[in-house]
């Protein structure tokens, strides 16, 4: 095998201290290229403190920050921070720059010609849904709270940095807003290439944005490890009771349609609408499973005497490949009209309770009968 490409970032036994007061004590880890690491934990716990000794914004009391296998302490701190992106929770936008002005600041400090930085400003903007024309030649005080974040999001971008460092970036929006601007900062292409740290109390935050999350308390990693670890394997009581009051919402968030519906469980599902055993009502499976494939069914219908019309229901309506019967579907395979492997439970949920959702979908309550049995599918194998 190959060995495995050297981290982006290393730290190693990291502590920094603000008097008597400990706030970060002996923290190592490495973040591979292209990962998203959120620190998460209570207020004071050190997450910011972690977060500035990266690009030297505070200088660690002792160990190291290697960034690409150099010490950070071996350039002088503004070249790192300039091939970092930063984003904080007051923006910090200049007040006298327009917006296009505020994107192009790292970009001519670093010598891009003034026809790169216009190229440059107008695509990010763009990709952040503020139309140039309308919003360019704006200053920071003409936009909303949301429209400046995303302004302070493409100046971090400005530069396509490798790197990007966000500070409770979201913390001052309100809740419509904020889960907004995540779904936007989720989905932008822009960031799939980059490695990011990014600091949160919001537990739905990290869950829906984190590869792995990093949990503090006083200055000490509780757990490192992805959010589906964390939830499901807690290595500590503080870890378990941190998620406690809402663990039914980041369990919805976890778990996916492959989980719920694995293929060795789909071929012997009865939805809970329908009774086992009834020649009657013959029911069909939410899905079957071979070797090489899943079939999702519709519901059959039900004709106005009692029987089942297996013509309008029950008719496989995609298929997801699959490697065995006890392999997770590939994320992005189709499962239904609306879904992959790779959906979650929560997302899935929306959907099927819209408007004007599909009938030939999978229904709610056979969703949920069989979220309930990976629940205690993943509570077996955690006792074990």
């Amino acid at each position: 095998m190959p060995d495995a490409p050297p981290p982006v970032i290393r730290v190693t036994s990291l502590r920094k201290s603000f008097g008597p007061n400990a706030v970060v004590q002996d923290l190592s880890f490495n973040l591979a290229a292209g990962e998203t690491l959120v620190l998460l934990g209570p207020s004071g716990c050190g997450k910011t403190t972690l977060l500035k000794m990266l690009n030297r914004l505070i200088e660690p009391d002792g160990g190291t920050v290697e960034i690409n296998g150099r010490d950070v302490r071996q350039q002088p701190a503004e070249t790192l921070r300039r091939g970092m992106g930063y984003v904080i929770q007051q923006v910090g936008l200049l007040p006298h720059y327009t917006v296009a002005e505020n994107i192009a600041v790292v970009p001519k400090l670093l010598g891009h010609s003034p026809a790169t930085i216009a190229a440059r400003t107008t695509a990010l903007l763009t990709r952040l849904h503020l139309p140039p024309a309308r919003y360019a030649a704006q200053y920071p005080h003409q936009l909303s709270g949301g429209q400046q974040q995303r302004v302070g999001l493409a100046r971090a971008l400005a530069a396509d940095p490798p790197i990007i460092l966000l500070d409770e970036p979201f913390g001052a929006l309100d809740p419509l807003t904020r889960a907004s601007i995540r779904r936007e900062f989720r989905e932008l292409e822009e960031l799939r290439r980059k490695t990011v740290v990014l600091v949160t109390h919001d537990v739905t935050e990290a869950f829906e944005l984190a590869d792995r999350i990093m949990l503090l308390n006083a200055g000490q990693i509780q757990q490192l490890g992805t959010p589906r670890e964390l939830l499901f394997r807690p290595a500590n009581d503080f870890v378990q009771s941190f998620f406690a009051a809402e663990r039914l919402a980041l369990q919805l968030r976890t778990l996916t349609l492959g989980d719920v519906f694995p293929g060795s469980e789909v071929n012997n599902f009865t939805p809970p609408a329908q009774k086992p055993n009834s020649t009657a009502q013959n029911p069909q499976p939410i899905a079957s499973s071979t070797a090489s494939a899943v079939h999702i069914f519709s519901e059959p219908v039900n004709n106005s005497d009692g029987g089942v019309n297996n013509q309008a229901g029950g008719q496989p309506i995609s298929i997801a490949s699959k490697q065995g019967l006890d392999s997770k579907p590939a994320v992005g395979r189709k499962i239904g009209a609306d879904f992959t492997a790779s959906t979650t439970v929560q997302d899935a949920l929306e959907v099927l309770t819209r408007p004007g959702a599909p009938a030939s979908l999978f229904s709610v309550s056979q969703l949920m009968a069989a979220f309930g049995e990976a629940l205690q599918r993943e509570e077996d194998a955690w006792k074990r």
